[in-house]
C-alpha cells in the first residue's frame, strides 16, 4: 500500500511538500496521481504524473501545485506553494489500474489509496 506523509497546519500563503512512498513495491510504469477530500465534499482530482512523465493538474492548483516522480525511491511528490483555505482537506495518492496507462481524472480508474495526510490552511 501507499504511504503518505507531510501534511500538517500551515498558514494561508505557506508551502507544504507532500510525500506518498510505496515501501516495497515499484510503481515505475505505473501513472500516479494526488486526490483530495476536504469536510462535507467529495473527493476531487488534483494531480498526476504518469509514468512517462505527462503532467495534469486541477484548475484549481495550476500554477501552485506541481506533482513530482523520484522512480529509485518509489515516492511521488506533491509541492503545494501559496496555499489558500480552500486547499484544506486529507490528500491522498493512488496508483492508476494497469501499467502503461496514462493519465486519467477520474477516481475510480485508481486503485492502492493511501489513508491520506491531512493539509489544514488557516488565516
Amino acid at each position: 500500500q501507499l504511504v503518505e506523509s507531510g501534511g500538517g497546519l500551515v498558514q494561508q500563503g505557506g508551502s507544504l511538500r507532500l510525500s506518498c512512498a510505496a515501501p516495497g513495491r515499484t510503481f515505475n510504469f505505473y501513472t500516479m496521481a494526488w486526490f483530495r477530500q476536504a469536510p462535507g465534499k467529495e473527493r476531487e482530482f488534483v494531480a498526476a504524473m504518469s509514468w512517462d512523465g505527462d503532467i495534469d493538474s486541477a484548475d484549481s492548483v495550476q500554477g501552485r501545485f506541481t506533482v513530482s516522480r523520484d522512480d529509485a525511491k518509489n515516492t511521488v511528490y506533491l509541492q503545494m506553494t501559496s496555499l489558500k483555505l480552500d486547499d484544506t482537506a486529507v490528500y491522498s495518492c493512488a496508483v492508476r489500474k494497469g501499467s502503461y496507462l496514462g493519465l486519467s481524472r477520474l477516481s475510480w480508474d485508481y486503485m492502492s489509496w493511501g489513508q491520506g495526510t491531512r493539509v489544514t490552511v488557516s488565516s
